[in-house]
C-alpha cells in the first residue's frame, strides 16, 4: 500500500487523477504531510510524497484552494506522477486506504 517517501519529486505532475477526503483521513492513512502552510498564501498548502507498494513516487497536493483548509473539510486533492498509469496505481492504493 501506498506509504511516505524520502525520495525527492523530481519529474511528477498532474495527470488528471485526483481523491476527495479531508486533510485528517489524509493524515490518518499516511502520516503527517512533508509540506505544511495553512495559509492559503500559496498555490499549496499542504503536500505528501509517497510511494506506492511497487515504489513509484507520486505526489498528494491541495491545488489553489487559496485559503486556510479546515482539517475536518473533504476537498479534492491532486496526485502528480511521472505518468499517467503511476497517478492511477496511486489512486487506487489510496482509495484502498482511505475508503
Amino acid at each position: 500500500m501506498a506509504k511516505l517517501s524520502t525520495q525527492e519529486p523530481w519529474g511528477t505532475s498532474f495527470h488528471n487523477q485526483t481523491i476527495t477526503c479531508s486533510y485528517n483521513e489524509l493524515v490518518k492513512a499516511l502520516g503527517q504531510p512533508q509540506v505544511e502552510d495553512n495559509t492559503g498564501e500559496d498555490k499549496v498548502n499542504f503536500e505528501w510524497i509517497c510511494e506506492t507498494k511497487n515504489g513509484i513516487l507520486f505526489t498528494i497536493y491541495d491545488w489553489k484552494e487559496y485559503r486556510s483548509i479546515r482539517l475536518d473539510e473533504e476537498i479534492e486533492w491532486h496526485i502528480g506522477g511521472e505518468h499517467s498509469i503511476h497517478t492511477i496505481i496511486a489512486r487506487q492504493e489510496l482509495e484502498a486506504l482511505i475508503y
